[in-house]
């Protein structure tokens, strides 16, 4: 690998330990991937994860002096004050995050605590080298935005932050980028929560770069992140296409880059039908409570919530995970106590895979999020999954059909 001055420096310790590992794990990484160099980068986004390898990573950088060059947005654990106010966690597990906290910011992070910087706080132009970890966060930021970044872990994101640089391979060449697998969408897509459903059809779309025909002209932003952190969680997909919507695809034989497809997949109400039935509990039932969020609501969503519930108290628990930037304008429109007041909670900087939830082990849950649902599994918390207006009718009513 051809290296600049800059980065030999750093490979070489002149920056210190910390960057010098840093450097040295990146080049190791693009040299088994081919990369002849690398390149800088103008953004990251670190998917912190508050568990036991996660803090040993950034105490050992912080340990070894390392800063971060490009400071980098990072993924939520869990919101200290909150839960501790309600003394829902144990000392063990407040002390964990509270080390994760300190870690990352002695390193230079910004601790925003968000899923979905890729929307509000953290948002690449056209054509920006950046490196995101997060499922969600990488093809929203190659396929919504047209940025570049390779499907980035917690680890390899933290020392692209701190050297300022990735090796190039991957989605960083154009014909990378490039779709393979041709997706005719004729299920009904009425609505954002459609879009969590396509994006669990991993398994019939299969391994390549999908580009989907037969969507609206107009999608939410809220749709093309339910698109993309279901897409990397039933297939790992970094990078899609949807002719005439996202930017590298303004037609079928752009999006191809001139190519044939190497396959066309059809997808219809039915195949949401089928996955529905592998990923959810069955309906007709009571459930302990309503959790949204993952990935982060929007104000829009929270929004919607309160337009929906109309003054409504809830038979059941509603915890909505946002950003705290979401949380703060929730409450200074109003939003935020109105629903408080109602059972519905408005928790920021907060994951659904973290041991806060503990005292919810052994309950059952609804959410419109496959994620969501995924997730929270192996804490023995489990859920029926449906569509948001159906999950906050069963707020009110305290059973899903």
């Amino acid at each position: 690998m051809k290296l600049t001055k800059d980065q030999q420096d750093l490979l070489d310790g002149k920056y210190g330990p910390g960057a010098q590992l840093a450097m040295k794990v990146q080049v190791a990484v693009g040299e088994s991937f081919g990369a002849e160099r690398m390149v800088p980068i103008t953004r990251a986004h670190v998917a912190l994860s508050n568990q036991d390898a996660d803090l040993w990573l950034a105490e050992k950088m912080v340990d070894m002096g390392a800063k971060c060059r490009i400071a980098p947005t990072v993924n939520p654990g869990w919101c200290l004050p909150y839960f501790e106010a309600k003394g829902l966690v144990s000392e063990e597990d407040y002390k964990m995050m509270e080390r994760t906290h300190n870690a990352y910011k002695k390193l230079g992070a910004v601790l925003s605590y968000n899923c979905t910087p890729y929307i509000d706080t953290n948002v690449p132009n056209f054509g920006e080298v950046v490196a995101y970890s997060e499922s969600s966060a990488t093809p929203y930021a190659n396929a919504v935005w047209g940025a570049r970044t390779n499907r980035e872990g917690a680890n390899s994101a933290l020392f692209a932050s701190i050297t300022g640089y990735v090796p190039e391979y991957g989605l960083l060449f154009d014909e990378n980028r490039k779709g393979t697998i041709l997706v005719d969408v004729q299920a009904d897509m009425d609505n954002d929560y459609c879009y969590h459903m396509l994006g669990m059809c991993g398994k019939k779309i299969g391994h390549g770069i999908p580009v989907f025909t037969g969507l609206p002209k107009h999608i939410s932003p809220e749709a093309f992140r339910n698109l993309g952190a279901q897409l990397n969680t039933s297939g790992a997909y970094d990078m899609y296409h949807i002719v005439g919507v996202t930017p590298e695809a303004p037609d079928l034989e752009t999006a191809f880059g001139g190519k044939e497809p190497e396959r066309k997949v059809t997808i219809t109400n039915e195949d949401f039908e089928e996955v529905l039935k592998e990923i959810s509990l069955e309906g007709n039932r009571e459930i302990d409570f309503v959790m949204f969020g993952c990935p982060h609501f929007t104000l829009n969503e929270c929004k919607h919530i309160h337009e929906r519930l109309q003054g409504r108290k809830l038979k059941k628990e509603m915890y909505i995970l946002t950003s705290s930037h979401v949380k703060h304008m929730a409450e200074l429109m109003g939003i935020d106590e109105e629903l408080e007041g109602l059972g519905a909670h408005i928790i920021p900087s907060t994951c659904p895979d973290q041991p806060c939830w503990k005292f919810l082990k052994g309950k059952i849950g609804l959410t419109e999020s496959p994620k969501c649902a995924y997730y929270p599994q192996r804490r023995g918390i489990n859920f029926v999954i449906r569509d948001l207006d159906t999950c906050i009718e069963a707020a009110v009513t305290g059973e899903v059909k």
